[in-house]
């Protein structure tokens, strides 16, 4: 039997088939207005790949920002549970994890058997977000998908004080008119993130723990990645399948009875 995990994010929404522990096929698309239509696109497009019927899905799991507008999920589950699990599910060595969405950061820590022992949630501004990455990204006139590759080709990150998007961008637009080179400005942003973001795992206790990973959409900026490394101290485990950690760790709650909600 078959088991669904939908992830409905403030940018992104992501599903997630699976049989057996093993992934079978994921979706990603753009959330869009209509959070309910999205999902059951999503839930559609993955029963069609797979040539599958409904009643061959075991259970279905909706997690994420909009999670309460899948009428059709058997139950919802917060995204710090489905982060947790799945990734535990990727890389069982792991005992925490920072997710950086859309608009909120967190920061897991995982006890034995991938369940949540801890965590910490950033979800009243956007620094650090997604959403702070695009805000800066428009503001130096290069596409995001960029951005971790030109700030490792920066020579001198430049220096940025404020993570506000609002004054974090009129610092950026000041660096502009001084002629900093934009890779500068860039590395500048990543290493502001890196520090801000792992500032907030500080209140978890998480400096003792050995395997890291990082989830979410974010995760597949280089850039961020190695910002974060560097204040860690340690390599950072990122899946290939960092954006759908949420929606695999829903599908894998989806089979497990009693889970809590």
């Amino acid at each position: 039997m078959y088991t669904i995990g939908i992830d409905i994010g403030s940018v992104t929404a992501k599903g997630a088939l699976m049989s057996d522990g093993a992934l079978v096929s994921s979706q990603v698309c753009f959330t869009g207005y209509n959070t309910a239509a999205t999902a059951r696109s999503i839930y559609e497009g993955l029963l069609e790949k797979e040539g599958l019927k409904e009643t061959s899905i075991e259970g279905i799991v909706a997690t994420g920002y909009g999670r309460n507008s899948v009428p059709f999920a058997d139950r919802t589950v917060t995204e710090i549970m489905c982060h947790a699990a799945g990734a535990y599910h990727l890389n069982p060595a792991v005992r925490a994890v920072i997710d950086i969405g859309g608009q909120d950061s967190k920061a897991i820590v995982l006890s034995d058997g991938g369940r949540v022992a801890n965590f910490v949630m950033n979800d009243k501004c956007a620094a650090g977000t997604g959403r702070f990455l695009e805000v800066m990204a428009r503001a130096l006139e290069v596409d995001l998908d960029q951005f971790g590759t030109l700030s490792l080709q920066a020579d001198q990150p430049a220096k940025i004080s404020n993570l506000c998007a609002v004054f974090a961008e009129s610092e950026v637009v000041s660096l502009i008119a001084k002629g900093e080179k934009r890779e500068n400005i860039i590395a500048g942003i990543h290493a502001a993130i890196g520090s801000r973001v792992m500032a907030m795992t500080g209140r978890l206790g998480m400096w003792g723990v050995t395997t890291l990973m990082m989830t979410g959409g974010v995760a597949k900026n280089t850039g961020v990645v190695k910002a974060l490394e560097k204040v860690w101290g340690n390599p950072i485990h990122v899946s290939p399948h960092a954006q759908l950690t949420g929606a695999i760790g829903a599908a894998r709650l989806a089979r497990v009875a009693g889970s809590p909600e």
